[in-house]
């Protein structure tokens, strides 16, 4: 076998072995269904935010690609790792160490240089470092929040999380994008006045209204 369809071979395995992303299911819920978003789902929502809010990033020469590259391979690793709900405090604690050992294995089945490209762009997304990586972060961030409010609640209602709880995770928005930062916390005001989203403290939403 040549050197080139040998990795052809490798390419071709790994495109093959991320189709599983499909069927990795996020707390998250689809607004029209309601069933649970999968992985595959969330990462073509994440790059089109990119596309369109690309404008709102801290920084004005931002590499677009290298933010539409990051936000569509970060969650491969859930293939091995599953999804870790982000208010699950337990399973939040090693997530990164489980997620690393599954970067290991799946960008290991692309050819050395796309191994090291592809865990160079999740290492720097998980390490937020640079401004596409913030960015990339914040749109991660707020893309749920987005989604929770078209569904009544949705994950926040289920699992009844607080708005403090929600606005712990805001900071690392405002760390990518102010505007959408201030957006986020326009989101949980709205979500509080309508129901959907526990006040601090921990009484029950009460309800679309």
């Amino acid at each position: 076998m040549t050197d080139s369809a040998a990795r052809l071979v490798r390419q071709i395995q790994f495109i093959t072995e991320v189709d599983k992303l499909k069927e990795i299911f996020r707390q998250t819920l689809n607004t029209q269904s309601r069933r649970r978003e999968n992985d595959a789902e969330h990462s073509w929502h994440l790059c089109l935010c990119v596309i369109v809010l690309a404008e709102h990033a801290n920084e004005a020469r931002l590499d677009v690609l290298r933010v539409l590259k990051m936000v569509i391979i970060h969650d491969l690793v859930e293939i091995d790792a599953g999804d870790t709900y982000a208010y699950d405090t337990a399973r939040m604690a090693g997530q990164h160490d489980r997620e690393a050992i599954a970067a290991d294995r799946i960008f290991g089945l692309l050819p050395e240089d796309q191994t090291r490209e592809f865990r160079a762009l999740w290492d720097e997304f998980e390490e937020r470092a640079t401004a596409e990586a913030k960015f990339a972060r914040a749109l991660d961030r707020l893309q749920p929040m987005l989604i929770n409010m078209v569904t009544e609640g949705g994950t926040w209602a289920a699992h009844d999380v607080t708005a403090d709880q929600v606005l712990a995770r805001v900071a690392l928005i405002e760390d990518g994008s102010p505007s959408l930062g201030a957006y986020a916390r326009y989101m949980i005001d709205s979500a509080l006045d309508r129901g959907i989203l526990a006040p601090p403290g921990g009484e029950p939403p009460t309800g679309p209204r």
